[in-house]
């Protein structure tokens, strides 16, 4: 009976990749949102030293996926395609740890009711211009977190649910599947750098607002 479930709700997928996708996105962006508003009390109250802990581990994730990002690319590249396949399954679910994670850290970091601010230190000749520049790359990085999810959940979709020659004959995944591998790619670099930046280049303060 489970199996039957399990090929039953496969086939569904199959057959509304689309509707599958926005279904999921929608509940992402709800868990995220909901987290950053409070309305989820359901994280332990964190110290500084945990958060900070945190965003260290959550980088080592970020790094690794990066990595395993560009090696699925390569290997694609190269027609090694179980190889590719190995490399973004671990790829996503680096992602789903980092997203655990990162739940974690921003619902348990603030208090109740309160907002964490991190609040970049930039000194020396060049503060304005370093400044900036780790500003945009925030920008970006946020900006392509946020727009990549359902063109990376369609491309998993259509690889999960589809044949290696389907997806070469029957659906966008190649397309779709370079747009995705570039955008969450140079999305988890520009994290990793600014993470750099942030915690060994330069310092930061933790400052709370109540709203």
């Amino acid at each position: 009976m489970a199996t039957a479930d399990a090929s039953g709700a496969l086939a569904r997928v199959r057959r509304h990749p689309k509707a599958t996708v926005a279904v999921v996105s929608v509940i992402g962006y709800v868990a995220v949102i909901g987290t950053f508003a409070g309305v989820f009390p359901i994280f332990p109250e964190l110290t500084k030293g945990q958060v900070n802990l945190l965003s260290h581990a959550i980088a080592v994730v970020n790094t690794v996926a990066t990595a395993s990002l560009a090696l699925g690319w390569y290997w694609i590249r190269q027609n090694e395609v179980r190889r590719h396949a190995a490399a973004m399954v671990t790829s996503f679910a680096l992602i789903l740890v980092f997203l655990v994670l990162y739940l974690l850290k921003v619902g348990g970091g603030p208090g109740e009711k309160q907002i964490l601010i991190e609040s970049t230190m930039f000194l020396g000749a060049y503060a304005g211009t370093v400044k900036a520049a780790y500003l945009g790359m925030l920008a970006i990085h946020i900006f392509l977190s946020v727009v990549s999810v359902p063109v990376v959940l369609y491309a998993i979709t259509l690889a999960a649910t589809h044949s290696v020659e389907e997806l070469r004959s029957e659906t966008p995944h190649r397309k779709v599947g370079r747009i995705a591998a570039g955008s969450w790619l140079l999305s988890l670099s520009l994290g990793v750098v600014t993470y750099v930046l942030l915690n060994w280049v330069y310092t930061y303060e933790f400052v709370q607002v109540s709203y």
